[in-house]
């Protein structure tokens, strides 16, 4: 008698929350389960109508936190995997690049390379370039 006399109006208030009908009788079905289980130790100090909606409405703010959590983490995840992807993208492209400078440093003439090598990998200054190889530094 009570499920009928409540059920409906519980569930279009669930529903005013939710905006999803199957999760606003879920959420309502639930608090009628919970009122059932807790039947003999239940203190309930206003109405039982009172009660209920005070049940469901609760209930309806814990999905809608959870949802909340639930998008977020979703969107985090995605970050992440879009940083990961980005990462990933990185050192594609820096082997790419590395391939490729090595083709262009197969061309210049030996001292040339040299030079090229110690000046960008090993990061010598011009000066130390020309000490080490011997030779000008205009060179």
């Amino acid at each position: 008698m009570i499920f009928r006399a409540y059920y409906q109006p519980l569930c279009r208030y669930a529903f005013s929350f939710l905006n999803d009908k199957e999760e606003a009788e879920e959420v309502v079905q639930t608090a009628f389960i919970s009122v059932w289980e807790k039947r003999s130790s239940i203190q309930i100090e206003t109405s039982l109508k009172a009660y209920l909606y005070r049940m469901v409405r609760n209930s309806c703010l814990n999905v809608i936190k959870h949802e909340k959590v639930k998008q977020q983490h979703a969107a985090h995840e995605m970050y992440v995997g879009e940083v990961a992807a980005e990462a990933v993208m990185h050192k594609v492209q820096a082997a790419e690049l590395e391939i490729k400078i090595t083709e262009a440093m197969k061309t210049l003439p030996e001292q040339c390379r040299l030079v090229f090598q110690l000046s960008r990998f090993e990061e010598l200054k011009y000066q130390e370039i020309a000490d080490q190889l011997q030779i000008s530094v205009k060179t």
